[in-house]
């Protein structure tokens, strides 16, 4: 028995997505929790619309956040297997089936990473999907940390890590990993259990959503030497090759372009099975990919270098729980 769960908040104008999709796996739950965090719009009113048809618990908690939101629904959760997904998604047909398939043969396997694709509906979102998202054969199974867009585990071991951390706000889905990977038997890595998501639709939404993440990033204490590596690249390196190419001798502009090449390799690596799924595929659309990664790539890293030490400004001043089990 499976109990699928959800948190939403104000998603009126894409709830429906989620939840035709539901209707349409091949396996269907056999319990959906969705927990409201007090919409304002009508998001309660739509989802009630489909418990004639699913056998959907809602749950309205106003003020809960995304970690709180799931929290509840894990301790209210019926069966032992639980998957876990998000709002503004769409499950593809087979994503329940394959994501609980093995928890559902071995009593042993008790989480189970699915994977997720962008599903662009601009040239934009096409070109952001390329620059932030791996693909399926760039994921290491020993390594992988899986959103919680697409994720199944065992209640009990979801519950023995104390679930989310309710305290940080972004970025509480790899704290849940990193307790479940320190906690439970090998993760078990199925990529044919895809959920497709928009990307953000504007570069300003694009800056925002990674500021956030990497607050969260600083909330947690995440990834220090990653953050590091980026302020020593924008704010040392680059200034120096810039002094060598202005002062000493044009020929340095080559470090510039070797480091350029580097640093946008996987993106336009990635772009031609990206394209595949694109709006648009002229040749116009293909020069407007190209152009935007460089731009997306440099404006997601400024938000990461702003949103880092607002994240720690914050952890020294709320001095929140170690989340280390």
């Amino acid at each position: 028995m499976i109990t699928l769960i959800a948190t939403v908040l104000n998603e009126g104008s894409s709830i429906h997505r989620l939840m035709h999709s539901i209707q349409q796996q091949t396996r269907l739950p056999d319990e959906i929790i969705i927990v409201d965090g007090g919409s304002r719009d009508n998001t309660v009113e739509i989802l009630r619309d489909y418990q004639a048809h699913l056998p959907l618990k809602i749950l309205v908690e106003p003020g809960c956040n995304i970690s709180q939101g799931r929290n509840i629904a894990l301790r209210a959760a019926r069966y032992d297997i639980i998957a876990i997904t998000d709002a503004g998604v769409r499950l593809h047909p087979e994503w329940l089936a394959q994501l609980t398939q093995p928890l559902l043969e071995k009593s042993a396997v008790t989480v189970v990473g699915g994977f997720f694709q962008a599903d662009p509906q601009t040239i934009f979102e096409t070109a952001l999907g390329a620059t932030t998202l791996p693909l399926a054969h760039e994921i290491d199974a020993a390594t992988f940390l899986p959103s919680s867009r697409s994720i199944a585990v065992r209640k009990q071991a979801a519950l023995h890590v104390a679930g989310y951390p309710e305290w940080l706000d972004y970025c509480e889905d790899l704290i849940f990993d990193f307790r479940l990977k320190a906690t439970q038997p090998p993760l078990v890595f199925v990529p044919e259990a895809v959920v497709y998501f928009q990307p953000r639709s504007s570069l300003w939404a694009f800056f925002k959503q990674y500021y956030r993440y990497a607050r969260g990033d600083g909330k947690a204490d995440l990834w220090r030497k990653r953050h590091a590596i980026r302020y020593i690249t924008y704010l040392v390196l680059l200034p120096i090759v810039f002094a060598l190419i202005l002062v000493v001798h044009p020929a340095f502009l080559s470090l510039l372009l070797l480091g350029g090449a580097i640093y946008l390799r996987q993106p336009y690596q990635r772009l031609p099975i990206v394209m595949r799924t694109a709006p648009q595929t002229s040749l116009g659309a293909w020069l407007q990919a190209i152009l935007w990664i460089p731009v997306i790539r440099v404006v997601g890293d400024v938000a990461k270098m702003v949103g880092y030490p607002a994240g720690w400004r914050w952890r020294l001043q709320q001095h929140p729980p170690d989340w280390h089990l």
